[in-house]
């Protein structure tokens, strides 16, 4: 008897569960904290007043991807939930249903009806529930909603982004603060599109140029608007 040859698979889809909330909190935390200071840089603002707001940005910015991602992960983990809820139900009191859907769905792919019905049969043997929150509800493992992951995620890595901005400001000469800052967060900018697309398996250079492209722009117009506020206070 031939044994067949099996050879280890690893795929970045597992890691969609954290990625998406790490990209974004990074992102998040370095465009929206170096916009801040840009802002208030460009209003003439001291060191002082540049480093409380960028300061005050980063503790309410956590916390407010923390929270938000809490509630927005949680709606999806409630639904689930419910989902699943219900077709324990339905598997409770109508099996035979259950099953001609399920080998429905496998024919639909262009599985032969007979063989579907078997298919069908056999995973629900094993995993009832399982088979169907997999490939009716589209519910698996990797896809799973995890609130609390997403939370902390976002609140970490928003933080971390938004030290960069705020280590610049401290450093930088003070009448040069704004050059440094919207220097480093646009190199800061590269280094995150191009770590995100690796992590991801996306290009690169397409990745790295959308995250420069938008953060650049928030970073100008922040800076714009504390310009004309500066000037028009002063």
């Amino acid at each position: 008897m031939t044994r067949m040859k099996s050879h280890p698979e690893w795929h970045r889809v597992a890691r969609i569960g954290w990625l998406r909330a790490a990209v974004l909190g990074a992102n998040d935390g370095l465009v929206s904290t170096a916009s801040l200071v840009a802002g208030v840089a460009a209003a003439e603002g001291s060191r002082a007043a540049v480093l409380i707001a960028g300061v005050a940005g980063l503790a309410a910015g956590a916390m407010s991807m923390a929270a938000g991602e809490y509630v927005s992960v949680s709606s999806q983990s409630d639904t689930e939930r419910a989902d699943l809820a219900r077709e324990t139900a339905e598997l409770a009191t109508d099996r035979e249903a259950e099953v001609e859907e399920l080998a429905g769905i496998y024919a639909a792919r262009g599985v032969e009806p007979e063989l579907a019905r078997k298919v069908a049969l056999q995973l629900m043997e094993k995993d009832a529930l399982g088979a169907h929150a997999r490939d009716e509800l589209g519910i698996s493992e990797i896809s799973t909603a995890r609130p609390i992951q997403a939370a902390l995620t976002s609140a970490v890595t928003f933080a971390a982004g938004a030290a960069l901005p705020l280590l610049i400001a401290a450093l930088a000469p003070e009448a040069a603060v704004l050059a440094w800052v919207v220097t480093a967060t646009l190199l800061g900018l590269v280094a995150l599109g191009l770590l995100g697309a690796q992590a991801g398996g996306a290009p690169l250079v397409r990745s790295a140029a959308r995250v420069l492209f938008w953060g650049a722009l928030a970073m100008a117009v922040t800076a714009a608007i504390g310009r004309l506020f500066g000037t028009v206070v002063g």
